[in-house]
């Protein structure tokens, strides 16, 4: 394992849990620690960016370009999240799972396609 692998996976480890301990945080009701949560999990965000620097940096590669086609493979990615996660809640919190069912497949065909769409079709 290369150097810089090996320390991508453990700041990306660490970015994770603690962006996922602050999400529990902010979203559990019974944990009454909302505020506690949104700092957790800013952090955890803030140090996912800081490991793709660091990993970027350490393999040689030419900083990220913003430009409208990467915003909108984003935006893509963002909203292909949300449907599948949509999905999740009626099929587990709203107890209707057949509308789920179907929005959750729409949310996973959206994030399969965006390795087409990304990588093209050779």
């Amino acid at each position: 394992m290369k150097k810089s692998s090996f320390v991508a996976m453990i700041l990306g480890t660490v970015s994770t849990v603690l962006f996922a301990l602050g999400m529990c945080m902010a979203l559990l009701p019974e944990w009454d620690s909302f505020n506690e949560g949104i700092i957790f999990g800013a952090i955890g965000l803030v140090l996912c960016l800081i490991t793709l620097l660091i990993w970027r940096k350490m393999e040689n590669k030419a900083p990220i370009k913003i430009n409208g086609k990467s915003v909108l493979f984003t935006v893509f990615a963002v909203l292909g999240a949300l449907v599948l996660g949509l999905g999740m809640c009626f099929c587990m919190v709203w107890e209707n799972i057949v509308i789920g069912t179907i929005i959750g497949l729409v949310g996973i065909v959206m994030l399969l396609s965006l390795i087409p769409i990304t990588k093209g079709i050779k």
